[in-house]
């Protein structure tokens, strides 16, 4: 969000001052020294939270009019940031996360694969909401702070299930690092990266999708391995020891024995080489769509 703002404000040619006192409070906003003012960017309950020097006892204020404001952009899918300077509220920000080419058809393909798909998002509910409808997802837990994240992720493991987490910002690395599997969106922060199992290249869900179906690919390719592999020990083995010879006479050559061995190795290996020409073809479409599209995400 910090980043689209600055961007935005350098677009139109506003001149970005140096600040002081900078302080963060993670998913809430942040509050600077700006000169000599007192400048709070963030979420409503981050105004209204102020401290007592610096704010009015209540909090700082939202006119009427800004919360009306607010809440329609909030039911068009935006998240609204506002801005107090001095214990007032000067204004609201509204920014848009443009949902990527492709993402409601991955969700389909996750949900067509037996997976359940969860939104746990810091949006409020209207812009979870607008965005779930979007992409076609059912479960949302909005309004989570990181904390809460890593709580959502925490309570459905301890329900049994098995979490894969995939996230990009700073705010997602708890609840990344605590996952089954944490899968980090190439373009995301370093932190998410960091604190992830697997990082997407490409910055697109189909990327999930192929993932997932690779590694169950990958499981079953070691399980036919290791399924001809007892079968050769549990056959091939007894019958070169001669276990045949007291009931019919023949015995396998110990040359004929080795050449077994060494065909087992090579089925082996060759079965895994199919891996090779693994293809899903979901996240290769998704990106070929949206290099047709001419659209970035």
């Amino acid at each position: 969000l910090a980043v689209a703002i600055v961007e935005e404000a350098r677009r139109r040619g506003l001149q970005i001052p140096p600040v002081s006192d900078f302080e963060t409070r993670v998913g809430s906003g942040v509050r600077v020294r700006l000169e000599s003012h007192l400048v709070i960017v963030g979420n409503a309950s981050h105004l209204a939270g102020g401290r007592p020097e610096e704010a009015a006892r209540e909090g700082m204020e939202i006119p009427e009019e800004l919360q009306a404001r607010a809440a329609d952009l909030s039911a068009q899918g935006r998240t609204v940031v506002f801005v107090g300077v001095d214990a007032h509220c000067a204004g609201l920000v509204a920014l848009s996360d443009t949902v990527r080419p492709g993402s409601a058809e991955a969700v389909a393909h996750l949900k067509a694969m037996g997976l359940q798909v969860i939104m746990v998002t810091g949006d409020d509910a209207r812009t979870a909401a607008s965005v779930a409808r979007l992409v076609g997802i059912e479960g949302v837990r909005a309004g989570a702070r990181p904390e809460e994240k890593l709580a959502e992720i925490k309570r459905l493991q301890g329900l049994g299930r098995t979490v894969a987490m995939v996230g990009d910002g700073i705010n997602d690395a708890p609840a990344l690092a605590q996952a089954c599997v944490g899968i980090a969106i190439g373009s995301g922060t370093d932190v998410a990266v960091a604190a992830s199992d697997i990082t997407l290249i490409r910055p697109d869900l189909g990327g999930v999708v192929d993932a997932i179906a690779l590694s169950r690919a990958t499981m079953r390719t070691i399980r036919q391995n290791l399924f001809w592999a007892f079968v050769y020990n549990v056959i091939g083995i007894p019958v070169a020891a001669g276990v045949l010879t007291p009931f019919t006479g023949w015995h396998m050559s110990p040359m004929l024995a080795s050449a077994a061995m060494s065909m087992s190795s090579v089925s082996v290996v060759s079965n895994s080489l199919r891996l090779r020409g693994f293809r899903t073809g979901v996240g290769d479409a998704l990106k070929a769509r949206e290099g047709t599209t001419g659209s970035t995400g």
